[in-house]
Order: C-alpha cells, then sequence, then structure tokens
C-alpha cells in the first residue's frame, strides 16, 4: 500500500511515522519547504516526489493535509492525477470540502477529519470518514490509522469536525485570556494551583499545551475559524464564534515564534515585548 501526502507539515509527519512502522510506503512532496522539514521526512522514510501531481499519480491514497486556504488550490492541482482514493483531511467546513473533492475527476473521494491531537496521539489520533469511498479508506485501519466511518455523504465528518472546533478552540481563547491577566499579577501559579482541584485531572498539563499551541499556531487556527464561521452562520449567528475567530487573528499579528516553547510563560513574556 502506498500512500501520499499532499503537505507535510506536523499531521503529516506524525502520520507517515506511524504508517511507515505499520509497513506502509509513504510519500510526499517538500519542494519549497525548509531544509527541516525535509530532513524529517528523510528520517522517517518517506520517498520523496518533485510534485503533487506525481504523489497523486503513484498513491493509491492521495492524504490531503494543507492549510485551509489551500485545500481547494491543492485539490484542483492533482485533481486529474489521482491514481486512487483522494482523502480531504483539513480543518474546513462541509462546503469547502465538497467544493475540493467536486474537483477531483475519478470521483474517488473522502471526507475525513482528525479529531485529537497527532503531537499527543499520533497514528493512534482518531479520524473520522464519510463520503463514497469511506469504507475503503477504512481499510488503513491495517496500517494503523484509528478510523471510524460516520456517513456515506462528503461533509459529514468535516460537519462534526467544525463543531468539535468550536467548542475547542473557545474554551482554548478563554483559557488564554484567563492566564494572560494572571500572569500579569504574577497569580498564575496559584491560578493553576487551584484550578487543577476543581477541573479534570491532568488539567495543568492540558491547559499549559494549549495555551502554548494558542500562540503557536495562531494563524493556522486563526485560518480554521474563518471555516467554522462559514459552517455556523448557515444556522445561527455565531457570536462567541466570532470573538474566538478576532481572538487568533490578534494573537497571529502578535506573536511570532520559531520554536514552539516549553512553558506558557514565555508566551506572555513575547507579547509583553511587543
Amino acid at each position: 500500500m502506498k500512500i501520499g501526502f499532499i503537505g507535510f507539515g506536523e499531521v503529516a509527519s506524525n502520520l507517515s511515522k506511524g504508517l511507515r512502522d505499520h509497513g506502509a510506503e509513504v510519500c510526499a512532496c517538500v519542494e519549497g519547504r525548509s531544509s527541516r522539514t525535509r530532513k524529517n521526512a528523510e528520517k522517517i522514510g518517506v520517498t520523496l516526489c518533485s510534485t503533487n501531481m506525481e504523489v497523486a499519480e503513484i498513491s493509491d491514497v492521495t492524504l490531503s493535509a494543507v492549510v485551509p486556504s489551500k485545500a481547494i488550490e491543492v485539490a484542483e492541482e492533482v485533481s486529474n492525477h489521482c491514481k486512487g482514493i483522494y482523502v480531504d483531511m483539513n480543518n474546513v467546513s462541509p462546503e469547502t470540502v465538497n467544493q475540493a473533492l467536486g474537483l477531483v475527476k475519478n470521483g474517488m473521494v473522502v471526507d475525513a477529519s482528525l479529531m485529537g491531537s497527532v503531537l499527543k496521539h499520533g497514528i493512534n489520533t482518531p479520524v473520522i470518514a464519510s463520503g463514497p469511498c469511506a469504507h475503503e479508506f477504512a481499510k488503513l485501519k491495517t496500517y494503523g490509522l484509528n478510523i471510524d466511518v460516520v456517513g456515506t455523504k462528503t461533509g459529514q465528518a468535516s460537519a462534526l469536525k467544525m463543531l468539535r472546533s468550536t467548542y475547542t478552540k473557545g474554551v482554548s481563547a478563554l483559557l488564554f485570556e484567563t492566564f494572560s491577566a494572571a500572569y500579569k499579577m504574577g497569580l498564575d501559579e496559584e491560578l493553576m494551583k487551584y484550578l487543577q482541584k476543581t477541573e479534570c485531572p491532568g488539567f495543568k498539563d492540558a491547559a499549559a499545551s494549549r495555551i502554548i499551541n494558542s500562540a503557536y499556531h495562531a494563524q493556522r487556527k486563526s485560518d480554521e475559524m474563518e471555516e467554522v464561521l462559514k459552517f455556523l452562520g448557515k444556522y445561527m449567528e455565531p457570536a462567541m464564534a466570532h470573538k474566538t475567530a478576532d481572538f487568533f487573528r490578534i494573537i497571529a499579528e502578535k506573536v511570532d515564534l520559531d520554536e514552539k516553547p516549553g512553558d506558557y510563560r514565555t508566551i506572555f513574556q513575547n507579547l509583553d515585548v511587543k
């Protein structure tokens, strides 16, 4: 089984390692990416292709894992070149998914969404899938992917992802603002101690991780919230989601990190400098 990735960021690199460990061949195009990305792909054992079209031509399953704003663009780029199943695994609205998958000429498409952190769970991260080839895609369980088919129509999996994003990103934004104020007052450690007692087990580590990721991936999350707004706007006036989108846009403008810090306080120190 040959599995190709369009895009080779956090999602693709983590899943590639797990797929390789379970015996799958993995290929990707890293042209135009950093030398660090290329070295990481080579270390994992990924076959490097010169173009995304080549990836689609030689893969049994092609997984699109790019930033939301590129989902339609890359689908169009490889639309005539897909040998096998094309899977949109991007954090985008059902409308965007359907537009992207509608471009794939062979019609062998899947709408798939990650329902957890690939950094924490790797290949075991839950993946939900819908669409005409969802059950075929689910055969990749043999290679370690944790796939659950939720429907036969494209847009169903991405809708669930959007709803989850509405909640998780809203919580992250609120947490960030709360601890930003606590840090400035010198009370963040005390606040963390008391919340640890009243919230869920492991709250301290989870909260610190949320704060760090909110800043480090702020631009990506801002793009994702635009997709959330596009989705929710069909059903209601999303007041809270609008504020969450504004929050990540502002943080993306204020924070510029080359590497993910190990301590959430570094984020607030960076904000103070700005």
